[in-house]
This record gives C-alpha cells, sequence and structure tokens, in this order.
C-alpha cells in the first residue's frame, strides 16, 4: 500500500501515530458505502416488487433527511460524549434499519427502514469527519480525505454487480441481510483505534444546548417531506396545500442550520457549502436516475447498470487520490481552481448524459462515459471542498464543522432525488412517460451543477494556526 508523504515532514497517513484511525475510517466507510451503492443498483427492483414505483425517490430521500438529524445529533453529541461512544450508537442505529429494510413487507416499512439506516449512516460519517479533525494536520487533510475514496474502491468493484446479481436471481432482501457481517468485522476491527482516540479527545469543554438544533433538523425533515410529498401529487389542491405547508415548515429550520451567510452565498465558508452541496446533489440523483433509466427505458439488467454506474465512483476514486497529489505538491494553494475545474468537468458529464438518454437507439457508451466524466469531476472537487471547510473548524468544535458537512451534502441530495422523485410520479400521473420524466430529472441536475460553479466563484481558503490537539497529545496510537 503506498504510504503519502509531505514535502514538509515526510509524515504520512499510513505512518505509526496515523496507521490504526486511517484504517478503521477506510473500513467504516467501506461499510456504509456497500450498502449505498448496492441499494442505488436494486432500488428499482425493490420499487417494483413492494408495488411503490410512485415512490421510488423516497428510497432515497426518507435516508437522506433522517441523515440531517443523524448528522446534527451526532455532531453535537461527539463533543460532549467522545467519538467512540458516538460510534457506537451510530453503528447500532445502521444495524436496526437494516434488519428493518430487509423485512419489509410493503413500500412504507422499507422507507421507514431506510429512514432509520440514514440516521445512523449519517452519524457515521460525522463521526468519521471528526475523526480527520482532530486527529490529522491540515497538511494531511487531503490525503485522508483521498483515502475515503480508497474505501469505496472495493464496494465500487463488487457492489453494484454483486447487488443486482442477488437482486435479480434470489432476493433484494438478502443485499441488505448481507451488510449485517460487514458491519461486524468493521466494529471489531476498530474497536481499540477509536476508544484510543477517544481517550485523548478533549471532552472538557463547556456543555451546549442540543434541543433547539435536533428540533430544528426534525423540523426541515418533515418540512422537505411535505414539500416532496406535494410536489408528486401537484395536479391536485391536496398536493398544492402540501406544497405551501412544507415551505413554511422549513423556512426558519433553514435559517437556523444553514450557516450564516449561505442564502447570499457569501466568501468563505458559505460558498464552499452551498456550492459543494449543489454539485454532490447533481451527482447523486443523476447517478439514482440513470439507473432507473437503464432498467426501466433502455432494458438492461440491475448487474450491467450497476457496472455502469459504478465507472463514475471508480474515476471519482482515481481523481481523489491526484488531487490529493496536487495539494500536497502546491501546500493546498490551489484548491480552489481544483474544485471550480472538477465542477467544470461535472458540467460536461452531466449534459453528455443527457444527451445520450435523448438518443432513442443505444446511447449505452455515451451513459457510461458521461459517468465516468462526471465521476472524475466529482472527485478533483469534494476532497478539496471538505479540506476547505474542515480549516474553518474552531476548538472543540470539530463535530460542529464535520455535522456541517454531513448537513449540507444530505438536505441538497435529499431534496435533489426527492423533487426528481416527485417528478416521476408527477410523469405517470400526466402519463408522459418515465423516459420523460427521467431527462426532465437530469436537465434539473445540470441546472444545479451550473450554480455550483457560480458558487465556487466565491469560495475562500481561511488560514490559521493549524488545530489538531490530539496529535499532538500523543504521536502513536496502536491498534
Amino acid at each position: 500500500m503506498e504510504v503519502w508523504k509531505t514535502n514538509n515532514n515526510q509524515i504520512g497517513i499510513f505512518d505509526a501515530q496515523y496507521r490504526a484511525p486511517t484504517i478503521g475510517i477506510m473500513l467504516v466507510l467501506a461499510t456504509v458505502a456497500f450498502e449505498g451503492l448496492a441499494i442505488t443498483t436494486i432500488a428499482a427492483k425493490m420499487a417494483q416488487s413492494l408495488e411503490g414505483i410512485h415512490l421510488y425517490g423516497w428510497i432515497f430521500s426518507a435516508f437522506l433527511l433522517s441523515q440531517l438529524i443523524g448528522t446534527l445529533v451526532m455532531g453535537q453529541q461527539i463533543d460532549k460524549r467522545g467519538v467512540f461512544t458516538s460510534m457506537l450508537i451510530s453503528f447500532s442505529v445502521f444495524v436496526l434499519g437494516t434488519v428493518v429494510s430487509a423485512i419489509s413487507f410493503d413500500m412504507h416499512m422499507l422507507i421507514a427502514g431506510r429512514a432509520l439506516q440514514g440516521f445512523g449512516a449519517g452519524a457515521l460519517i460525522t463521526c468519521v469527519y471528526t475523526c480527520v479533525t482532530l486527529h490529522y494536520p491540515d497538511t494531511l487533510r487531503t490525503q485522508i480525505l483521498a483515502a475515503f475514496s480508497m474505501a469505496f474502491v472495493l464496494p465500487t468493484l463488487i457492489g453494484p454487480y454483486a447487488a443486482g446479481l442477488i437482486a435479480s436471481y434470489i432476493s433484494w432482501r438478502y443485499v441488505f441481510w448481507i451488510v449485517l457481517p460487514l458491519i461486524g468485522i468493521a466494529l471489531s476491527l476498530t474497536f481499540r483505534s477509536f476508544r484510543n482516540l477517544q481517550l485523548q479527545q478533549d471532552l472538557s469543554g463547556p456543555a451546549r444546548a442540543t434541543d433547539s438544533k435536533i428540533m430544528y433538523a426534525i423540523l426541515l425533515a418533515v418540512g422537505t417531506g411535505l414539500l416532496l410529498t406535494g410536489l408528486g401529487m401537484i395536479t391536485d389542491w391536496r398536493g398544492i396545500v402540501l406544497t405551501l405547508a412544507g415551505l413554511v415548515v422549513m423556512i426558519t429550520p433553514m435559517r437556523k442550520l444553514l450557516p450564516v451567510g449561505t442564502f447570499l452565498v457569501k466568501k468563505g465558508l458559505p460558498a464552499t457549502l452551498v456550492s459543494r452541496g449543489l454539485y454532490v446533489a447533481c451527482y447523486f440523483t443523476t447517478e439514482s436516475f440513470v439507473i432507473l433509466a437503464l432498467t426501466e427505458v433502455k432494458g438492461l439488467s440491475a448487474d450491467l447498470a450497476g457496472l455502469i454506474v459504478a465507472a463514475g465512483s471508480l474515476s471519482w476514486s482515481a481523481a481523489a487520490w491526484l488531487q490529493a497529489k496536487l495539494d500536497a505538491r502546491d501546500q493546498g494553494r490551489a484548491r480552489k481552481g481544483r474544485v471550480m475545474t472538477g465542477i467544470g468537468i461535472m458540467i460536461v458529464g452531466t449534459a453528455l448524459v443527457i444527451l445520450a438518454l435523448i438518443l432513442t437507439d443505444g446511447g449505452i457508451i455515451l451513459i457510461l462515459l458521461s459517468q465516468m466524466i462526471t465521476g472524475f469531476g466529482v472527485g478533483l472537487a469534494n476532497p478539496t471542498t471538505a479540506a476547505i471547510a474542515l480549516q474553518h473548524a474552531l476548538p472543540r468544535k470539530e463535530g460542529e464543522m464535520s455535522a456541517n458537512l454531513q448537513f449540507v451534502d444530505s438536505f441538497y441530495m435529499g431534496v435533489s432525488i426527492g423533487v426528481g422523485g416527485a417528478l416521476i410520479a408527477l410523469s405517470e400521473t400526466l402519463q408522459w412517460g418515465i423516459s420523460t420524466g427521467v431527462l426532465i430529472v437530469l436537465t434539473l441536475q445540470l441546472l444545479w451543477v451550473l450554480l455550483s460553479f457560480l458558487a465556487s466563484l466565491r469560495i475562500t481558503k481561511l488560514v490559521h494556526q493549524e488545530h489538531h490537539p490530539i496529535s499532538q497529545v500523543k504521536d502513536n496510537i496502536s491498534m
């Protein structure tokens, strides 16, 4: 395995003092990644099996909206209870959601299970980002963030194809069951490293009120749910009422939970998070609905559709490692440029997939190419925006900044995929056909990524003294 080095201190993320948490982080992410990629592949088959294709978007939106709550709850609790305790709780909720999803007898039960999974996944990834902020200096953060992509490589190679085969020849339910032993392995191999990390974590800071943020997160999820439900039945007066009610409920939570200046896309952290949220929403919404198009419009099997989408994840991984090398070479000075370049590449890829779906005959190779291009673009941008945002974390507020990153990802994705699902439901109601619905959804994603590029023009990098208290307390954490 390659050991990453920096130009100044010749320390890499797999050296002794970082090796254990690095491996632990990658194992946790690999488990969550396998489940996420697998569900993307089999979502259409699950919706058909449970007679709920009109609720297709909710398979993802329920996960992502509850991820908002898990992210904010755990972002607050990590700084109070410690990263290891928080991770055990997060794993437990994720397991419960996996079991509920596996035994679902209708679409509503499946959506409930996905909501529990989302809470656990959001909490888990917030724990991971906190570990990065606490333990790794800024010079190594883009490298460990790039290592996130390495954790996705094996799930990307086997997850979509394996899930498609299992769903086609056995049952989609076993795709959930197979996640449980993976969770057990991840827990057993990371137990000591994360426990040691908590023992060195500074938990002496004053307790902060959490009830209001959690309540705002719940209100935002409820409001977004009302909005998405209403949009799916907007041709009826009840849909109009639900849509308006959702918007009203969402206003205050959005103002309270999003960083100050987000609505005006102010320079610095607000612009960074807005840009990130928009291009992340574009990537994952496109991926989810390309699968639907490939299986329902182009007639591909679930396993082959999964392989095509997996190509985007592989190119994401390659680009993430490339940006880490470039970041080490220029000491982070060109981060903004890499974000803008990555988003520009995504614009090209998103436009290509729309063109490919317009072609009535074939277009499969063009879809494959578009996924690879879009994946490469997001791979350049995503670790870089995370590194820029983490520089804004104040002492004993690392969990809060990590939660901000996860919150933005989950919220923008949840809304975008949910709106896409509503558009599919509306297309069925108006008898436009599923292909027209998918094209409308993907055109909306092109708009998101164009707006993301505009927001990236206002990104600035915060420069302050390095803060990584745990790595200063002890140089060596053993597995």
